[in-house]
């Protein structure tokens, strides 16, 4: 087993074959980009719309905010050691070997499932386009495809997010354009609505806001990919440094800008909203012929997007954490730069998911929909505690490595923890996530238990 690492040397060091490093600049920056525009901001933001009204401009900012800040952290910490394992090598580096068990097994879980899901939510849409196929007929082809190209090179990885973000990135920057051009009143058979579906800002008080706020913060989920993917690219210091801060504004741009354009435009209140998504009730309120399915296009593709980074993402952690001596060696086994059992495992376990979502959709499936619910804050609590605990370990020991630095530390580190510790409190006021809350925090707890019962065995093995 690997030694108790220190700041000079990396968790996932190991002799033998290694990661192979065919990612691209342009890969990491668009994977930065494309990680954290999802299926969650195209058609789940509707739901915030609906509770909170145009105050979920508010929402998504100080959502937005939170998330810059986790980024920033991520992004100091993974300049400074490049890591498959991203915060979970983290954790472990700075607090300990089971904080990187527990941060790292739960983000595996999260992400495996996740394949599934968006697995089937791009079967449903391709169910539209072919009626009578069957669901787990289009997963299956999804997997075989992205599970395949995983399986080759991630340069193929990086190839499919690269076009797949562009796409995105493409499709938000048209519907900003012709959403301003709207509000302008210079869109040809349109009238620039002012402020009158502003007029009943918080339309649900306090309590809608908070709805609308946890609504956006799951939205952001996904930022996490790009620092894992840094390991494998040619450059691994610059390219994470570069992506953080070019995906900072844009970000910011593309979600903010979205729904406040969302809400000028279209009452909060319409049916459509919901039930379209703010996007495509958006274009069809300003009358552009086809919005409907080019948006559904667009869903699909996000939809794909994330399968493929979670089916990439969940693979890396997992070799990182046995690399590290936390899990069955099978999941390290490298072939062509590759660690394809990892992979193969993570599509497996996906397409079960899917399967339990036909065979016992009321009790397994809903009690892991609830597991996962809130894994992505237990793991951005790991990322700010391992963060305060790193930076001044690096500061001492190795100052050069500080490429990234994490603005105002430590109180914005501090505020980041706070604004977080907020959030589960919201979630316990809301029975909707209180089940969430108590379900990710019982997973939370077992993997910490089996994670420190493994750290003192090994400490007793010496």
């Amino acid at each position: 087993m690997p030694s108790r690492t220190t700041t000079d040397t990396p968790p996932q060091q190991q002799d033998g074959p290694s990661l192979s490093h065919g990612l691209k600049q342009r890969h990491l920056s668009m994977i930065a980009l494309g990680g954290v525009i999802g299926a969650g901001l195209f058609v789940g933001s509707g739901a915030g719309i609906a509770a909170a009204g145009p105050s979920i401009v508010i929402a998504y900012t100080v959502s937005g905010l939170l998330v810059m800040l986790v980024m920033r952290m991520l992004g100091e910490m993974s300049a400074a050691y490049p890591s498959s394992g991203s915060f979970s090598a983290h954790a472990e580096r700075a607090i300990g070997p089971w904080a990187g068990f527990t941060a790292g097994w739960s983000f595996w879980v999260l992400l495996c499932t996740a394949v599934g899901l968006e697995g089937m939510g791009a079967a449903n849409i391709a169910q539209g386009w072919f009626p009578g196929t069957p669901q787990w007929m289009w997963v299956a082809l999804f997997m075989v495809v992205f599970c395949g190209a995983n399986l080759l090179a991630v340069k193929n990885f990086g190839e499919f997010e690269f076009w797949f973000a562009t796409l995105k990135v493409v499709a938000i920057g048209l519907f900003l354009i012709l959403g301003v051009l709207a509000i302008a009143g210079v869109l040809p058979n349109t009238d620039a609505p002012g402020t009158s579906n502003l007029t009943d800002f918080m339309p649900h008080g306090s309590e809608g806001l908070l709805v609308g706020l946890l609504a956006s913060v799951f939205a952001y989920g996904g930022l996490e990919t790009v620092t894992i993917a840094a390991a494998e690219s040619q450059d691994p210091v610059r390219g994470v440094a570069s992506a953080v801060r070019t995906a900072m504004w844009r970000i910011a741009l593309f979600y903010i800008g979205s729904m406040a354009i969302a809400v000028t435009l279209v009452p909060w209140d319409s049916k459509e909203v919901v039930d379209k998504g703010p996007y495509v009730a958006t274009l069809d309120h300003l009358g552009i012929p086809g919005a409907g399915q080019v948006m559904n296009v667009v869903v699909f593709v996000a939809l794909l997007s994330a399968m493929n980074a979670n089916i990439y993402g969940s693979s890396r952690i997992a070799y990182s954490l046995v690399q590290r001596g936390q899990g069955p060696k099978a999941l390290a086994r490298l072939s062509g730069g590759v660690p394809r059992v990892a992979v193969l495992t993570s599509c497996v376990i996906g397409f079960v998911c899917v399967l339990l979502n036909y065979w016992r959709p009321d009790d397994i499936f809903k009690w892991l929909l609830n597991m996962i619910g809130a894994v992505i804050l237990v793991v951005w609590i790991f990322i700010a505690v391992s963060q305060l605990m790193l930076r001044r370990r690096i500061e001492r020991e190795a100052p050069e490595k500080l490429v990234v630095r994490m603005w105002a530390f430590p109180w914005l580190t501090w505020i980041a923890l706070a604004g977080m510790a907020t959030i589960f409190v919201l979630m316990a006021r809301d029975p909707a996530n209180r089940v969430q809350l108590y379900s990710t925090g019982a997973m939370t707890l077992v993997l910490a238990a089996l994670g420190y019962a493994w750290q003192r065995a090994r400490a007793a093995r010496g």
